[in-house]
């Protein structure tokens, strides 16, 4: 699966975090969507004709975090790839099947990560 190919789907409260990750997944040729939140994630997930690749998505997220979130995820496409940001990752549990990228994380270490996940996924 090429990167350009790769729809990525950024879910990240902070307005400023959000626009960098989707600036840097842009310039390494990801096409991103962007949500503020679980429900508007949700709503993409839910769009049986919207391709997503992969869930990035923040674990502290406002209302919905980012683990209920993943698990509502995985509800509407089983086997979506989820990547998890956090600046606490030393107390984040994963589910099985799923990532974690600690912030602050370098561009590098984010294209590793996300092309290291779609390879795996295709």
């Amino acid at each position: 699966m090429s990167s350009a190919a790769s729809i990525i789907l950024v879910v990240e409260d902070d307005d400023i975090v959000r626009m960098l990750i989707v600036d840097v997944l842009e310039e390494l040729e990801f096409e991103v969507l962007e949500a503020d939140g679980g429900e508007q994630a949700l709503a993409f997930l839910a769009n049986a004709g919207q391709t997503i690749d992969l869930m990035m998505t923040d674990v502290g997220l406002p209302g919905m975090d980012g683990r209920e979130l993943a698990d509502k995820a995985r509800q509407l496409r089983a086997r979506l790839p989820i990547l998890f940001a956090s600046g606490y990752a030393e107390n984040i549990d994963v589910p099985e099947g799923m990532h974690l990228i600690g912030k602050p994380f370098s561009i590098d270490a984010l294209r590793d990560k996300v092309k290291g996940i779609l390879q795996a996924a295709s």
